[in-house]
């Protein structure tokens, strides 16, 4: 989608970032939770470069991600996967999966898919372009490297949502009442 962005148009809002100050893991109201989840792929390791496969230059795949470290308390498990330096006041939301079950556990690659209907497996919520399912990162060309954070919590119970598929505030508000544990890994994409 933005691949056919001039990159001079890239460099001149390569300033303008969200930040990962930003990003849900980092929201004051959540900074007492435990680090206590390790989250893995064996695509990528944490901060390196996320293969083209899962990009939008590449097939647009989900990556595998394996998450371990769940407490004994946990009840459910939400996943979000954001860009800290879309040229947007936010974060921009690439994926969210709720209502996981509360074990250490795993998405295999390709199993968040880029269009889904309410009610399939696994329960996604809503990306940032009003849709449900992943979306593939597609940085800015010229922009620079882009953080995509994949953020897992730990529930000490399953929230009910007012709609069928949860945006980032109602996944915000949940993980306000209910997280108990957090992890995160750290994926990078550039276009030049």
């Amino acid at each position: 989608m933005l691949e056919n962005l001039p990159a001079g148009l890239g460099r001149a809002l390569s300033g303008i970032r969200a930040g990962s100050e930003k990003l849900v893991y980092h929201d004051e109201a959540l900074a007492e939770v435990p680090e206590d989840i390790t989250v893995t792929s064996p695509a990528f390791a944490d901060g390196e470069e996320l293969p083209q496969r899962f990009t939008e230059d590449g097939e647009g795949l989900s990556p595998p991600l394996e998450w371990s470290g769940m407490p004994e308390a946990a009840k459910a498990i939400m996943l979000i996967a954001e860009d800290a330096d879309s040229p947007t006041p936010n974060p921009l939301v690439h994926a969210i999966v709720w209502n996981l079950d509360a074990v250490d556990g795993s998405l295999e690659e390709g199993a968040m898919p880029a269009a889904q209907t309410p009610g399939l497996s696994p329960p996604m919520g809503v990306n940032s372009l009003l849709r449900l399912g992943y979306l593939p990162p597609d940085p800015p060309p010229g922009h620079g490297p882009h953080s995509y954070a994949f953020q897992v919590f730990a529930l000490s119970a399953q929230p009910l949502f007012e709609t069928v598929a949860p945006g980032r505030t109602e996944l915000v508000d949940a993980l306000h009442a209910f997280a108990i544990a957090k992890g995160m890994l750290i994926a990078t994409c550039e276009r030049e």
